[in-house]
């Protein structure tokens, strides 16, 4: 797998696997999910432009996936990671959120949050398997509070939604202590 910065002649494509990777949402029950519009082109091109926006390709350098991620209250919030359906189950998603991984702790960033659909088999479930836990409303910074207020005015609560959170390696590759934001916590 290649993972890369996505390019501007690879936003339209982007769009195109939002709306592969929505019509699964319709068996269950979710057909507002699968109809919602993808990410418009100008949005997209400002985290290319960030380079905030990376891509999965396959053997002919199209990408197959993608994430978006923004810096959120000293974490890497993933905005969106998106899979085409027929490339699902090569670990393309896992291997985005671990070069997004990368990429904050390069940034000295503690984490990686996101939020998601606590129900849904390929969201919630599947995080947890990848080390993502679920924040209890006690643990929600600011910025998440406020991302989870505009899901709510965009009508995702109709379904149960969650915050997840999974620590972000020191750049060396070990597992930071949570919260210590790259500082090595003092000897007791």
């Amino acid at each position: 797998m290649l993972i890369r910065t996505a390019r501007r002649c690879d936003l339209p494509l982007l769009q195109d696997i939002e709306r592969a990777a929505g019509e699964p949402f319709r068996a269950l029950g979710m057909a507002a999910v699968a109809d919602d519009e993808p990410p418009p082109l100008d949005l997209l091109e400002d985290y290319r432009r960030a380079e905030r926006a990376w891509v999965a390709t396959d053997g002919d350098d199209r990408p197959i996936a993608y994430l978006i991620a923004d810096e959120v209250d000293g974490a890497a919030h993933v905005e969106q990671v998106t899979v085409h359906p027929s490339a699902s189950r090569r670990r393309l998603g896992s291997g985005l959120i671990d070069h997004l991984a990368r990429w904050a702790a390069d940034r000295d960033l503690d984490a990686l949050t996101l939020t998601t659909f606590r129900h849904v088999p390929w969201n919630a479930p599947y995080y947890a398997r990848l080390g993502f836990r679920v924040l209890d409303d006690a643990e929600l910074t600011d910025g998440l509070r406020k991302i989870r207020a505009a899901e709510t005015e965009h009508g995702l609560d109709r379904w149960p939604r969650v915050c997840m959170r999974r620590a972000a390696p020191h750049p060396g590759g070990i597992p930071r202590p949570a919260g210590t934001h790259g500082r090595t916590p003092a000897a007791t």
